[in-house]
């Protein structure tokens, strides 16, 4: 897969994941109180909802594999672009599988990312996810409302943030929940487009709140990764900055953000990245 745009950048994560420490009382996240989802309001029968056809990926076979650690078990760089093209799914408790295609990802390295909320090597009961396994989710909440998901990958702090999704099935289902948290309750209906093109819109879309913190997305039946044998791995792929990171130092630019060009689901495109590559 062609990776238009971007630096070499440091790559020290080949570290086992260790325990974090118990007793660390520093938080780099503010306090955090539990926003549970809405129900979703059940309609007869639990419904499992195939992949439907994408306008730029071919359609995937139903029933793709389930990815393992063997997936996750590489550093946060070349993780983040093998999540591209891969089909992230959630059951809920009625049975009704949401599905979406990542479209967009960030790496964060570790300790020595400045943008990380794992920098210098702080451990704390909140970013314990971080050091965990490859494959485990770290769920964190900005803004007092709104929740991201990572998933730890190689190397100790190190992981990956899921930006956006193409929604694929479900989405009628999607709608209502995100509907729920939109602001001001206008009654226009959104967009496909609109469902999943950001880290917390996506977190929304597919009822990922806090409880999912620390979860092993290879083991657990309410959230998992699919494989698309499908995914046309000649896609360009762009290499660009990270995005609300300002304060990061040079961390701040550094290409650590992938997406697939030309994707409408994409949260933010960087049209300078895509024209420095192209010369």
């Amino acid at each position: 897969m062609p990776v238009r745009g971007g630096t070499q950048l440091s790559r020290k994560l080949g570290q086992r994941k260790q325990r974090p420490l118990e007793t660390e009382q520093h938080q780099s996240l503010p306090d955090e109180a539990h926003t549970p989802f809405p129900k979703v309001p059940r309609r007869g029968q639990p419904t499992t909802l195939s992949p439907q056809r994408s306008i730029y990926f071919s359609s995937p076979k139903d029933h793709a594999a389930r990815l393992g650690l063997d997936f996750f078990d590489q550093p946060a760089i070349p993780l983040a672009q093998a999540f591209l093209g891969q089909v992230l799914v959630r059951q809920l408790d009625d049975g009704t599988e949401l599905r979406g295609r990542i479209v967009e990802t960030e790496a964060y390295l570790g300790p020595e990312d400045e943008a990380a909320h794992s920098r210098g090597g702080r451990q704390t009961p909140r970013n314990r996810g971080m050091f965990m396994k490859p494959g485990t989710l770290y769920v964190y909440l900005i803004y007092g409302m709104y929740f991201c998901m990572n998933v730890s990958s190689q190397g100790d702090g190190a992981c990956v943030l899921l930006r956006a999704l193409e929604p694929l099935g479900g989405l009628e289902t999607m709608r209502q929940l995100r509907s729920t948290y939109r602001k001001g309750k206008t009654s226009r209906a959104l967009k496909d487009r609109e469902l999943c093109s950001g880290p917390s819109k996506l977190c929304q879309a597919l009822a990922i709140d806090k409880s999912f913190d620390q979860r092993d997305l290879t083991k657990d039946k309410a959230v998992w990764l699919e494989h698309s044998p499908s995914w046309p791995r000649e896609s360009a792929v762009v290499a660009a900055a990270r995005v609300g990171i300002g304060s990061a130092g040079e961390w701040a630019q550094k290409p650590l953000r992938f997406y697939v060009q030309g994707s409408p689901w994409v949260s933010v495109v960087d049209r300078v990245a895509e024209q420095d590559a192209r010369v």
